[in-house]
């Protein structure tokens, strides 16, 4: 049987938040998915973004995996995979209109906070 933890919650925004992290690679800012007690993730999209209009426009919600292309068997990627901390691996699917974000890590929540705190990514 699988293994799926909830693990944040990632909500669209066109304000600027406090402590968040520009992604150069897919042109966006984040907050990091730790800055609250309730895994809220603010994300703003620059015009220069290309990402596809569902992850700019709609909230996903982003679950821990423990064998991320298992779980992408026959489903519709729409972003990924990609690696935007070291040995922390994503994939955003599309299920049913709506975009979820898939995560392979063995980085616990604690290290993983203070990691995407401190990162500048790629």
């Amino acid at each position: 049987m699988r293994k799926w933890n909830f693990h944040h919650l990632g909500i669209p925004t066109q304000e600027k938040k406090e402590g968040e992290s520009y992604h150069p690679k897919y042109k966006f800012y984040s907050t990091p998915f730790g800055a609250n007690a309730y895994r809220v993730q603010w994300l703003r999209f620059p015009k220069e973004c290309e990402l596809p209009e569902i992850l700019q426009t709609l909230p996903h919600l982003a679950f821990r995996v423990e064998n991320l292309e298992e779980e992408i068997l026959e489903k519709k990627v729409i972003l990924g995979p990609w690696e935007p901390l070291k040995g922390f691996r994503v994939v955003v699917i599309e299920d049913e209109g709506l975009p979820i974000e898939l995560i392979e890590t063995d980085i616990e929540d604690e290290e993983l906070a203070r990691l995407d705190n401190e990162n500048d990514y790629a």
